[in-house]
């Protein structure tokens, strides 16, 4: 996906550190960043709250962001490279895949970012300036998934792939509402529709486009 930088102009960057030690402690503070951040939203996030989530001495974390804007450009960033990684892997070998192969493939991926992924919202809705970036987010997203389904169906028009890659990213997030609901009147067996329901829409898609199942 395509990289975003802060938007602030006398923003600090974050040291990335050259040795192993050094990096592991950073991956720890930022996955402790991303789940305060999700569960407390971005305004109500102290850089305290963050450092004691990671079991890190406050000094430890300024060392490497040394603010919470900092901060959370850097795991927009990190948010960047993992889904961007993700969806690269699904489009080379996209046209190897069964229309259930692929179907799989694309909601699994949302449910592998699925934690990340409220992590940025949290950040993109609790910073004002980056009021414009929630939409480019949900339409690199889209663009993401139309891409893919290019990659499995070359016939498949862009109208007709971005299209259907908004039908699949509602379906996404469907599954994120079905999860947290199971147990709760909710079956799992709700999940499993949701998936067949998704197949034999990609099915028809890829049908009436000329593409073998």
């Amino acid at each position: 996906m395509t990289s975003s930088k802060s938007t602030g102009t006398q923003e600090r960057t974050a040291l990335s550190p050259q040795r192993r030690p050094g990096q592991e402690r950073v991956a720890a503070l930022l996955e402790a960043a991303a789940v305060v951040i999700a569960e407390k939203g971005y305004d109500a996030t102290t850089m305290a709250e963050v450092a004691a989530r990671a079991g890190a001495q406050i000094g430890s974390l300024y060392r490497f962001f040394p603010n919470k804007d900092v901060l959370a450009s850097a795991l927009i960033e990190r948010f960047h490279d993992r889904a961007g990684s993700l969806f690269d892997a699904i489009d080379q070998r996209a046209g190897e895949l069964s229309v259930a192969e692929l179907t799989d493939a694309l909601l699994d991926l949302l449910g592998d970012l699925r934690s990340e992924t409220q992590t940025i919202v949290a950040l993109l809705e609790g910073r004002a300036e980056l009021s414009a970036r929630r939409l480019e987010f949900r339409r690199e997203l889209r663009k993401r998934i139309a891409r893919t389904l290019i990659h499995r169906c070359p016939k498949l028009r862009k109208g007709q792939a971005e299209d259907a890659a908004a039908v699949l990213l509602q379906n996404m997030k469907s599954i994120g509402a079905l999860t947290k609901e199971i147990g709760n009147g909710v079956r799992p067996s709700a999940l499993v529709e949701l998936r067949v329901m998704t197949r034999h829409y990609l099915e028809k898609i890829f049908a009436d486009a000329g593409c073998r199942e």
